[in-house]
């Protein structure tokens, strides 16, 4: 049994936002009440209570990242599944959902079985599956969707990839529609990025010399996706979105009652394509860094609450990979570990997002896409909670990343907002002074 007395609650589900007493018993939120008042002692048959005095502390749904790569299996050299969810969890992140662009590809109902249970083995964090579009990825047979649903896929995606045929994703679509399954989209036209870096065309990558990928790459094909989403009832999410005119879109699209959702990373609301110092190519990621104009655009959305979700897109690879230039280096970034401590400095802190409303897009929303029952403090829900100090000022060193993924744009940055504890099903599983738990 855990008591955490006297934190500033911050829970969008209930709408509770100020000072609370919460109790945590047999993996679940038990109480949560006004400070001051006695529990009522240890129940009888429990262990020993534990007392965490939150006093200048948020305490918070755990946050739930619907976007995320663990590279495991067939790429273990950038991340495995445990460390990737050791990164999350010194992040605060307790459940994740990890993309299916694998070696071989999370296509197939035996692959989502068989990860699911190596992550409920492994992982002190909530791991769900995403299930690939088509057959490897390579956009020509579709996946056996049900089949993958029954075997406990969160959702389904092309993740790194769009599916180009719009008549097989159209068949997709209604087949997510009628099994109740969510699609998450990577929109980009591939045949607009033959030829190209993936940069985007902009002053900054004619100074590199590099012919980079406009705006269009990313935009046709959200038009597209949401008008396959309008026709066939599906329920779509636009992954990492980056440009003012996807903002634009989804706005429209939610406001002709379209079933869409969508998502912004941490780099594409604070960088820009200016702020590449130079052939580094921790800053290549896709989509590609934008403009200004795109950046205050997106935060816009997120303030409004056309952008969803705040996700990481967590990309890791390997330090020799990233260290051959923008030309030829893979595209992605990590973020894992950054991800609140990113938002917080450049939304809350600078007054464009409450703490609450931080703790919608983050916690809460994504619980709700998803469709599964976190991202609460609510009595009686999963303890999922993490302690985060508001004030904490610290510098982002990619040394000390538990990812195996040290690939970065922000190496060096002055951050405020640090997670301390990470709880999951009522286990600390995360402590800043004492590590990892589980």
């Amino acid at each position: 049994m855990i008591w955490i007395r006297g934190g500033h609650v911050l829970d969008p589900d209930t709408g509770r936002d100020g000072i609370y007493d919460v109790l945590v018993a047999d993996g679940k939120v038990c109480r949560v009440q006004e400070p001051g008042a006695f529990f009522g002692g240890e129940p009888e048959g429990r262990e020993p209570c534990r007392v965490i005095d939150g006093t200048g502390l948020y305490v918070m749904p755990g946050i739930v990242d619907l976007h995320v790569h663990l590279r495991d299996p067939g790429f273990e050299y950038k991340e495995t599944l445990t460390t990737g969810a050791r990164a999350a969890a010194k992040g605060g992140v307790t459940t994740l959902c990890a993309m299916p662009n694998t070696k071989p590809v999370t296509d197939s109902p035996e692959m989502i079985r068989a990860q699911r249970e190596r992550a409920e083995r492994e992982c002190p964090v909530h791991v769900s599956f995403v299930g690939a579009v088509t057959l490897g990825q390579e956009g020509e047979e579709l996946t056996d969707i049900a089949g993958m649903k029954r075997e406990g896929m969160a959702c389904i995606s092309e993740d790194g990839k769009s599916v180009m045929d719009a008549k097989l994703y159209k068949k997709a679509m209604e087949t997510a529609a009628r099994e109740k399954v969510l699609v998450m989209a990577h929109c980009e036209d591939q045949n607009m990025v033959k030829g190209t870096v993936i940069v985007n065309e902009s002053k900054r990558a004619e100074e590199l010399g590099l012919s980079g990928v406009s705006n269009a790459v990313e935009d046709v094909i959200a038009a597209r996706d949401i008008l396959l989403a309008k026709e066939t009832g599906a329920r779509l999410h636009l992954c990492h979105c980056s440009t003012r005119d996807s903002v634009t879109m989804v706005r429209l699209a939610k406001e002709a009652g379209v079933s869409v959702t969508a998502e912004v990373c941490p780099h594409h609301f604070i960088l820009t394509s200016g702020d590449i110092p130079g052939d580094d190519a921790n800053f290549k990621m896709n989509p590609p860094l934008r403009e200004q104009e795109d950046v205050e655009a997106l935060i816009e959305g997120l303030k409004t609450g056309v952008i969803d979700v705040i996700s990481t897109d967590h990309a890791p690879h390997g330090g020799e990979e990233k260290a051959v230039g923008f030309r030829d280096a893979p595209c992605g970034i990590v973020g894992l570990e950054t991800s609140l401590a990113l938002s917080m400095t450049e939304l809350v802190h600078k007054g464009i997002l409450t703490p609450m409303e931080l703790a919608e897009r983050m916690c809460h929303a994504p619980a709700r896409i998803l469709g599964i029952d976190r991202g609460s403090l609510a009595e009686g829900k999963c303890a999922d909670v993490i302690l985060v100090d508001p004030e904490r000022d610290w510098v982002i060193r990619k040394e000390g990343f538990v990812s195996k993924g040290k690939n970065s744009p922000f190496d060096g940055k002055e951050v405020r907002g640090k997670v301390v504890m990470t709880m999951v099903d009522g286990e600390i599983v995360y402590e800043e002074k004492k590590g990892f738990l589980k």
